[in-house]
């Protein structure tokens, strides 16, 4: 079923961050082992973004839920998980790259007008145990659909990419779609049926991003709390760290 996708308002951050988060520790786990219909490629690494790392990462809700959307597809489509969990210093690149061009482009803009611009398609990098980044929470996921050659379906405008037509709604205000466009709009809509059926919402400025668990899903979902705040992978040497804690001491 393609649901039609609704014009939905943009987050009020303000009020997004006050949404209290009870951490419900479910661990990171990588999502490159999914069975199909369920994909990787992890595109900041693939890009050499800095800091960037070679596999996507998510809380295991989210595995399950995107497994669940994957499996919800026709035969011969693919789920295509571009990116996920990611450090603090790749969001800090983002943010500054995207404010970076709007500033050289609009050299009129304020430093207000500038950040809200920016955080159209970037969030404000934080770490902040009340308020973190979404995407550090292992709760947010940027998808698209592939076909059955991996060829990457016609969403209308590329991943990351800052245009009016990257919200997800756009092209359903087209009155007369011509038969690219139709795709476009069959497309979005099948993307954004299984994610959210799948217990996703969607952050209405990007098609491609999706959360669960999060602030910004509690924001848009109507949950009365968060279950994922800031996260981090497990290193070796914390393990380690664990395990010889666990010895008794002579």
């Amino acid at each position: 079923m393609k649901i039609r996708i609704p014009l939905t308002p943009d987050p009020v951050w303000p009020d997004v961050i006050k949404i209290t988060i009870e951490e419900n520790q479910e661990p990171l786990v990588p999502v490159s082992l999914a069975p199909a219909p369920l994909q990787v490629y992890p595109a900041y690494y693939k890009m050499g973004i800095p800091n960037s790392v070679p596999e996507c990462h998510v809380r295991t809700g989210v595995y399950q839920r995107l497994l669940q959307a994957a499996q919800a597809l026709p035969a011969g489509i693919s789920l295509l998980l571009l990116d996920s969990w990611r450090p603090y210093a790749v969001q800090q690149y983002l943010y500054d790259t995207l404010y970076d061009a709007l500033e050289t482009r609009l050299p009129n803009k304020t430093a207000t007008e500038l950040e809200q611009m920016t955080r159209e398609f970037v969030s404000l990098p934080s770490t902040r145990v009340d308020a973190p980044s979404p995407h550090l929470t292992g709760g947010s996921v940027d998808v698209t659909l592939v076909d059955r050659h991996g060829l990457m379906l016609d969403m209308g405008t590329q991943f990351d990419e800052a245009s009016v037509w990257s919200h997800t709604h756009a092209y359903e205000e087209i009155a007369a779609p011509d038969a690219r466009e139709t795709e476009v709009i069959n497309n979005r809509r099948l993307l954004y049926s299984v994610m959210t059926l799948a217990g996703f919402t969607n952050l209405p400025s990007e098609w491609w991003h999706f959360d669960f668990g999060n602030q910004l899903w509690a924001w848009y979902s109507g949950a009365e709390r968060a279950v994922y705040g800031a996260t981090q992978l497990d290193s070796l040497e914390n393990r380690w760290r664990r395990e010889v804690e666990k010895y008794s001491v002579d």
